[in-house]
């Protein structure tokens, strides 16, 4: 009998486990032929066996799966299955060509969910231009070698046309037309919205206009996105053309399709254009949805024209139209961009009270629009309350209310809100660095400025161009030259030279310190490193020359624009005008108003004021109330600034009361208590026609500005004393004060100055002590007021005493002071004192102007030493000072007292050396027929006749 022995446990468990990784099967399996192992898996992909296949010992490649998907090609399931099967295997991963040929078999069998997955993954295998039309000439062979059908390559454009990757659909679009194959009208619909999404509205009109050449009829999906389209290429006319040409085809348009027009109507500013369609929507029986009314909210809130926006959220209501979050956030933000922010939390509250909720854009707009008016505090409050709405501030929040303390120069609760933005888990960016830094600057902080320049470097925070170019305008706007030509060296060291932002802010700097010579120099380098110029550059070059007067320069700097085919700005001619204004060359206005209009440029609100300063600075205030009037009719409100130069000029001419009048409608109390004060503008006098205009516009653009500020407030003031009025001055001041006007170093002054004319020199210097004890320092302007009172008054011993203090009260004199003691002693008749302090003036390093001289002259014609004065004329021509006509005037007057014509005739020969320019004796006319009283004309028999 034979013994049992049985086997060790653990050769057993070892059996068992070679069993299993060994996958016991048939001899004949391991040793098949290629061939063989194609028929076998082809052969059980057709009886479904899909577990049988992956339990063949064979290895993936892509030549095995190429041929299995070919010979399969007809079984479209079976092929998925192995496509699948191979796409799970880890070591192996089907290429561009198997893709080719899968979706091209699922796309033939309308398994269209499948083909565009595939097609989806295949567009992922592509990753550069060269893979793409590699895959795609693939694409095209397999399509030929199948003789399939053409719905893959439609299917392909679409999921490029969606994707965005408008370059590929246009590829796909071309060879689809060249193998004539027709692309669907909804790919064709993807195709024409992802080019209008993109930004390319000109090629989606030109590949609509293939679309209908090969044979695709337009649906009105396909109009709507063809208007938009027009629209986004800014050609509204064309699209209103199609508009009209799809009607007359039959097509009933949607809401979309007017939408679109109305959107181009509202962004480029024509809000009449935009309603004209509203009426062709109701015409044709188009209903308006929500879309169409936020459109025409945003066209008037562009336009700042609030009443409109919000009667249009009325209309809404009352057409039934429900108004979102979206809706009122659009009223809102239009709210706080102007400034009404009253009427921006009112219209918040309804939107609560509607029931609808508060979102992160309204919050940011309410925060931004505080900043702007300096209301920082509520700005913060709207951030705590965002919390009680479920609301997470986001960066633009916390950036926008740290710009806001940065403005307002609190540097301290910007840096703890940032700290607060990095414990609510928000990272600050190099954007909210250059905000703190711009904050310094502004608050003239340059040593911390550039302390936190440091801190910047020390935390890695690299800083940008914008960081380089803030710092870079912060020192030029200290003044610290030196330091603005270091950095800029540093600039050029780490190669940001060659950036235009960083050379147009280092040309601001030196134009707006008046270094034009230093400024060329950096716009030829610019140029040099290749850096072009572009407009901004130009203008800042145009701006800095008329700045300083060189009115000549800045055309020949536009001149050299023009040749590099830059188009001008409407800034660029604004400071063109203010240049040729500043040069008393006004007749190149209107040459240059009319060449902006040539060139397509509407006149701002800008262009407006500063033709309206320049026509009041040269005395042609008519012409500047004409100015004000086609302000008016082009819609601008004026501002305060305009205002109160059109009231200075005023009274500049002497026209007090007109000026009054104006202020009266300007500030909320009455500047005079009299009303028959204005009972003469009541009559039907030719001259007043205008003020009246101008005051009732006044009326209508109170609402503009509800409160005049300081500039305003001084005006007044300013305006009264000037007509003699210093009580009504006083009670003006005081009543301002009371409403907490700040009163400023100018508003002191001019009370000085008016106490001062009025008689009243030691109430003049009670308003001083006044000033000092609200922590003001008078400057030289005001103690130049002070002396002047004084040589009114006659009492020239203590203006000259209080002239030697200024030293000790850290104050320089400048050319008014001397010339101001100068005419006190000519008027006097002590000449000799006179003649002192205009040489203690040379000694002290201030050269004599034309109105010391002038004040000289005077004060010896008075004395009839006609000989001295002669001589002393000569003195003047010899030291290359051009004396003004004003000043020969007193010379004419002094001879005719006399009835020496001889020497009125040898002054007539002295023209043409004094006053060689004839825009200026054209300009000085007026003030020398003031002195003479006859006329201005310089003629030998003209003058013997006044003489005889």
């Amino acid at each position: 009998m034979l013994k049992y022995s049985p086997l060790p446990i653990s050769s057993l468990l070892h059996s068992l486990h070679v069993s299993r990784l060994l996958h016991w099967r048939p001899r004949h399996e391991y040793k098949l032929t290629r061939p063989e192992l194609l028929d076998r898996i082809s052969r059980l992909l057709v009886l479904g066996r899909y577990n049988a296949v992956n339990n063949l010992n064979f290895d993936f490649s892509n030549d095995l799966l190429d041929s299995v998907l070919y010979k399969l090609r007809l079984n479209p399931k079976a092929c998925l299955q192995f496509f699948k099967l191979a796409s799970k295997e880890q070591n192996f991963r089907p290429n561009v060509n198997s893709y080719c040929k899968i979706v091209h078999i699922l796309s033939r069998a309308r398994m269209y969910d499948e083909t565009r997955e595939y097609l989806n993954e295949w567009v992922g295998l592509c990753k550069n231009n060269y893979s793409f039309f590699v895959a795609f000439n693939e694409l095209l062979r397999v399509y030929e070698e199948f003789t399939f059908s053409p719905t893959v390559f439609d299917m392909l454009l679409k999921v490029y046309a969606k994707k965005g990757m408008t370059k590929n659909a246009l590829h796909v679009f071309d060879n689809m037309c060249k193998y004539g194959r027709v692309p669907s009208l909804q790919s064709s619909n993807s195709l024409l919205s992802g080019l209008v999404k993109n930004g390319q509205s000109h090629k989606a009109v030109l590949v609509y206009e293939q679309i209908v050449r090969v044979g695709v009829v337009p649906d009105v999906y396909m109009c709507a996105i063809m208007v938009n389209a027009y629209c986004k290429d800014q050609r509204v006319e064309k699209a209103v053309e199609f508009v009209l040409e799809m009607e007359n085809f039959g097509f009933e348009l949607n809401v979309v399709t007017y939408n679109s027009l109305i959107d181009a109507y509202a962004s480029s500013g024509d809000m009449d254009g935009a309603k004209g369609v509203l009426r062709v929507m109701s015409t044709k029986g188009v209903k308006r949805n929500v879309v169409t009314y936020t459109l025409m909210m945003k066209g008037f809130c562009k336009q700042c024209k609030m009443e409109e926006a919000e009667n249009v959220l009325r209309g809404m209501q009352g057409e039934g139209v429900v108004a979102d979050e979206y809706v009122y956030g659009v009223l809102i933000d239009g709210y706080c961009r102007v400034g009404k922010m009253e009427d921006a939390v009112r219209v918040r509250d309804e939107m609560l009270n509607m029931g609808l909720k508060m979102n992160l854009l309204v919050c940011n707009s309410l925060i931004n629009g505080f900043c702007k008016l300096g209301q920082v505090s509520e700005a913060e409050s709207v951030l705590i309350q965002m919390g009680e709405w479920n609301l997470k501030p986001d960066l633009f929040s916390y950036c926008t209310l740290v710009d806001g303390y940065c403005r307002e120069c609190c540097m301290n609760e910007a840096f703890k809100l940032c700290e607060e933005m990095v414990c609510e888990g928000i990272e600050p960016t190099v954007v909210t660095y250059n905000t703190l830094l711009k904050g310094f600057c502004r608050a003239g902080a340059l040593d911390d400025a550039l302390h936190f320049w440091g801190v910047m470097l020390k935390r890695g925070v690299a800083p940008d161009d914008i960081s380089w170019c803030t710092l870079l305008d912060g020192l030029f706007k200290m003044g610290d030259f030196e330091r603005a030509f270091t950095l800029w060296k540093d600039i050029q060291a780490r190669g940001l030279a060659k950036n235009r932002i960083a050379f147009n802010t280092m040309i601001n700097g030196l134009c707006k310190l008046g270094k034009m010579t230093e400024a060329e120099d950096i716009f030829v380098k610019m140029k040099d490193l290749g850096c072009l110029p572009d407009g901004i550059t130009y203008r800042t070059l145009i701006d800095g020359y008329c700045r300083v007067g060189k009115i000549d320069e800045a055309f020949r700097v536009k001149d050299s624009m023009e040749r590099e085919a830059i188009s001008p700005s409407i800034e660029m001619y604004n400071s063109l005008i203010n240049g040729v204004f500043k040069s008393i060359n006004s007749s190149k206005v209107m040459d240059l108003l009319s060449e902006m209009h040539r060139k397509g440029l509407t006149p701002n609100l800008l262009t407006y004021g500063t033709l309206i300063a320049g026509w009041c600075d040269v005395g042609m205030v008519d012409r500047a109330f004409s100015v004000y009037f086609e302000m008016k009719e082009k819609g601008f409100h004026p501002n305060v600034i305009i205002w109160s130069k059109i009231v200075s000029s005023l009274y500049g001419l002497g026209r007090i009361d007109e000026a009054n009048m104006l202020l009266q409608k300007m500030v909320d109390f009455d500047l005079v208590p009299d009303q028959r004060y204005f009972d003469k503008f009541l009559k039907p006098d030719s001259r007043h026609i205008d003020i009246h205009k101008i005051a009732d516009s006044l009326d209508a653009s109170a609402n503009s500005f509800s409160l005049p500020n300081n500039v305003v407030y001084n005006i007044a003031i300013a305006g009264l004393c000037k007509s003699g009025k210093f009580d009504d001055a006083r009670r003006v001041f005081s009543a301002l004060l009371l409403r907490g006007f700040s009163p400023d170093n100018y508003t002191y002054c001019t009370l000085i100055h008016g106490c001062s004319a009025a008689g009243n020199v030691n109430e003049a210097f009670e308003i001083r002590n006044e000033m000092l004890e609200r922590g003001l320092f008078p400057n030289i302007t005001t103690y130049n007021a002070l002396i002047n009172g004084l040589c009114k008054s006659g009492n020239l011993d203590r203006a000259r005493r209080l002239f030697h203090k200024l030293d000790t009260k850290g104050l320089a004199p400048n050319v008014v002071t001397y010339n101001i003691l100068i005419d006190g002693y000519c008027k006097i008749g002590n000449i000799g004192e006179a003649f002192n302090w205009r040489q203690k003036m040379i000694e002290d390093g201030i050269a004599p102007s034309a109105i010391t001289y002038s004040a000289l002259m005077n004060g010896l014609c008075k004395q009839e030493n006609k000989e001295e004065t002669m001589k002393f004329l000569y003195q003047i021509i010899d030291s290359g000072m051009d004396p003004n006509l004003v000043t020969l005037a007193n010379l004419v007057q002094g001879y005719l007292k006399g009835r020496d014509a001889k020497k009125i005739s040898n002054l007539n020969h002295l023209m043409p050396i004094c006053c060689p320019s004839s825009g200026v004796i054209s300009h000085q006319k007026a003030d020398l027929k003031e002195s003479l009283d006859i006329e201005v004309i310089f003629d030998s028999n003209a003058i013997s006749e006044a003489v005889c």
